[in-house]
């Protein structure tokens, strides 16, 4: 069974296990320090959760909220899943979380995990299962993603992609040439007017 909860302080088994965690998502990112985790928590405006199984922390999920004159924009980051323990729904309740606690998780009909369909972004399996749920045309279908490999994968299986911008993304500039429209922020979303037949 998995559980989700907030970490509200960073002990022992919570820093060892964003130091086990943070190079499965990248190796290329530098491990937080204990005092950057301490402030994550007490921050009134991002949220660290955890999922567990069986008494061991099994993955992490990051989000963060901010206020705008039209309403709170919240953004999810850094999801990872150990992978010993990928295909066992820790990222699906992950997530799950992160969207009730923002107050939109009923405007999904469906989530779906790599995991869950036990192939990563790299193959293009997860984006087609989502066309199956959906019953749309593949070129009515918009993927949206931040990351170059996940771009590549949608694009070449005649996906139209909608990319978002990530700090960490090395390879932006590819991101952006590939995408059919590249997002600053989620607050352009007008921007996928351009995709829209005329």
């Amino acid at each position: 069974m998995v559980t989700v909860f907030r970490v509200e302080a960073i002990d022992d088994r919570i820093a060892e296990a964003v130091r086990r965690l943070v190079p499965q998502l990248s190796a290329a990112l530098p491990l937080p320090s204990r005092e950057a985790l301490a402030r994550m928590a007490a921050s009134p405006s991002a949220a660290l959760f955890c999922s567990e199984t069986g008494g061991e922390v099994a993955g992490m999920l990051s989000l963060a909220w901010y206020d705008v004159p039209s309403g709170r924009c919240a953004w999810i980051e850094d999801v990872v899943v150990d992978a010993a323990a990928r295909g066992r729904g820790a990222g699906r309740a992950l997530v799950e979380a992160a969207l009730e606690r923002c107050g939109v998780l009923s405007c999904f009909g469906r989530i779906f995990t790599c995991g869950e369909v036990g192939h990563g972004k790299n193959e293009p399996h997860i984006f087609e299962a989502a066309l199956r749920f959906l019953g749309t045309g593949r070129e009515e279908t918009l993927v949206f993603d931040d990351a170059l490999y996940a771009v590549r994968t949608a694009k070449k299986a005649g996906f139209p992609v909608a990319a978002v911008y990530d700090s960490h993304e090395k390879g932006r500039d590819e991101v952006r040439a590939l995408a059919d429209v590249y997002l600053e922020n989620l607050a352009q979303l007008d921007k996928l007017r351009e995709l829209l037949p005329a």
